[in-house]
């Protein structure tokens, strides 16, 4: 029945696998289709090398879902797809934008006339075969456990490599410049590192932040000597805020920790104190440093920019992004019809959401913001599926840092918040954003696989138990009715329906020895190997017996209820019945 079980839980991968091809080539089809369109509004014509164009970008996506499916053939079908789209989608607004730009700036000769989008698909290609060797070389995301404390110290490296650069970009110190290469901005593969070992940090770490401290005005906070980590977080990211002027590294960086913490102690304290801090901090640093204020400045005022007299830190972008998303109303004005260049260098970073808004409209809008959520929940959800901690803090940590940066630049560009200067996520131009970006999908697609493994392969490996369960040396096996006692002493039976409290003296009746033990809500199994959650196969069905140290009872498969298994009643064997059998019936 194993076998059958296993063969159905391949069945349904393979299923898996031939929706996300089908997928792939609805997100394809769709980006392409765009192309077309977007080039007859301005041009009229087709776009040229558009037949290179779909061939080129179909074999990179076959490529990659050929490693998905050898190499993670349980991942989960929606989430290839979903980058692949929103990639196609950024490639296409851009190839728009560089047309208008062209056209607006030639006679000026900046370098805003250069187009972004053959260099934007050279860092696809790049970022896209980055995903694929770590599908391909890592085997399990456990892997990454082991280099958690070395993560950090490169990502403290990269973090403070661009204070040291001798001039700024755009107000802000985000990019590292070295002779004869391209630059690129290193809190991108921070973002990434940091999550990592956030995960590991938690997860050895998480009972002793979970404690609890004093109430203070009814919240209860947590103890001063826990809180450590907590403050020298916030602390890093202030002085990443007041040297690099980065105030959307700063918000990523911080609100990444507060919700791992959150996810890993599930204490309202702690998201509490952050955002007190995050205010707080803030609140100082947009009111001593010039840059940070203007932002602030522009966020509060943004058509301040056309009196006669205004703060010189305030910057025409803010106004010019809500006049683009206005103009778009409810569809848009159709792709190639709008004038989404008259922001400026920015309409190819956080501002190319104005392009979707004034161009597609609300609707558009809101179905881009859709994939996005799309792609968060199928990351969370994988979270949920997975049964060892570090692979829940890190499923649940990348789908957070996602969720962060999307709302930083999409509130900064529609006046939710101060403007941050980050990049949108796979639409942006920018090639250390895209392959981040990426690796943090191929991360989701390894923990998808294992989650999808437990649940749909009923032959595998036990996975390593969690910390919160019982475990060689733990006082519970002390309490295991299936465990011999070390030192036996002579003890008076009790009746059934007894229990034996000190001294051997019987207490209140307590539960019938022979009856039936089931597994219920919120019970621990003793025998149990780890924690299952449901994922997006089976539902993990517990073990309705429990295994004591020699129990040769089946145990229940993983995603599959245990077959032809007899009842057992308490800890004995099944009961006989009274009566004779006959041979004769």
């Amino acid at each position: 029945m194993q076998s059958t079980a296993r063969g159905e839980g391949r069945r349904l991968a393979a299923r898996h696998r031939n929706i996300e091809l089908g997928l792939l080539a609805l997100a394809v089809a769709v980006c392409l289709a765009g192309h077309i369109d977007a080039s007859l509004a301005l041009t009229g014509k087709l776009p040229p090398g558009l037949l290179v164009h779909g061939l080129s970008l179909g074999a990179l996506v076959a490529v990659a879902h050929l490693a998905v499916r050898r190499f993670a053939p349980y991942a989960d079908p929606l989430i290839l797809p979903l980058g692949v789209f929103l990639t196609g989608f950024g490639l296409m607004l851009l190839d728009r934008l560089d047309f208008s730009y062209k056209a607006a700036h030639s006679g000026k000769g900046d370098y805003q006339k250069l187009p972004a989008a053959p260099s934007q698909l050279m860092w696809v290609f790049i970022s896209v075969a980055a995903a694929i060797a770590l599908i391909v070389f890592v085997k399990h995301h456990r892997f990454f456990q082991r280099y958690v404390y070395l993560m950090m110290a490169g990502a403290l490296v990269l973090l403070t490599a661009p204070v040291f650069s001798p001039t700024d970009s755009f107000g802000a110190k985000r990019w590292i410049k070295l002779p004869g290469l391209p630059s690129f901005e290193p809190d991108e593969f921070v973002k990434v590192a940091i999550t990592i070992f956030f995960a590991g940090y938690l997860m050895a770490n998480r009972d002793a932040l979970a404690l609890a401290g004093r109430k203070v005005w009814g919240m209860t906070l947590p103890r001063g000597r826990h809180a450590g980590p907590v403050l020298a977080i916030w602390a890093i990211s202030l002085l990443v805020l007041i040297f690099e002027r980065d105030l959307g590294t700063s918000l990523i960086f911080f609100g990444l920790f507060i919700v791992m913490l959150y996810v890993a102690t599930e204490r309202t304290s702690w998201v509490v104190l952050g955002l007190i801090m995050a205010v707080g901090g803030a609140t100082v640093v947009g009111t001593l440093e010039p840059h940070v204020h203007g932002r602030v400045e522009a966020w509060l005022h943004p058509l301040d920019y056309y009196k006669d007299v205004h703060d010189p830190a305030i910057s025409e972008q803010p106004a010019e992004a809500l006049f683009s998303l206005g103009t778009g109303h409810m569809t848009g004005t159709g792709l190639g019809s709008g004038r989404p260049w008259l922001i400026g260098f920015a309409g190819r970073s956080d501002f190319i959401f104005t392009t979707i808004g004034e161009e597609l409209g609300l609707a558009g809008v809101t179905a881009v913001l859709l994939v996005y959520v799309l792609l968060i929940q199928r990351g969370l959800r994988t979270a949920i599926g997975l049964t060892d901690p570090f692979g829940k803090l890190l499923a649940a940590g990348l789908s957070a840092a996602l969720a962060l940066q999307i709302f930083v630049v999409v509130g900064g560009v529609s006046g939710l918040v101060p403007l941050t200067g980050k990049a949108l996520p796979f639409l942006a131009a920018g090639g250390s954003s895209l392959l981040a970006n990426w690796l943090m999908v191929a991360l989701l697609i390894k923990l998808s696989d294992s989650s999808g493994r437990t649940a749909l392969d009923p032959v595998q490996p036990t996975p390593e138990p969690l910390p919160a369960q019982a475990g060689p040396g733990d006082r519970s096996a002390a309490t295991d009715p299936a465990s011999p006692s070390p030192n036996p002493s002579p003890t008076p039976h009790p009746s059934p329906g007894q229990t034996l409290g000190g001294a051997g003296r019987p207490l209140a009746p307590g539960p019938d020895p022979t009856a039936q033990t089931t597994a219920g809500p919120g019970l621990a199994d003793p025998g149990a190997a780890t924690e299952l959650r449901p994922a997006f196969g089976h539902a993990p069905v517990a073990p309705q017996h429990p295994a004591g140290p020699q129990s040769s009872a089946p145990q229940a498969s993983y995603g599959y209820p245990p077959v032809n298994e007899q009842p057992t009643h308490g800890y004995g064997p099944p009961p006989q019945s009274p009566f004779p059998s006959n041979p004769a019936s």
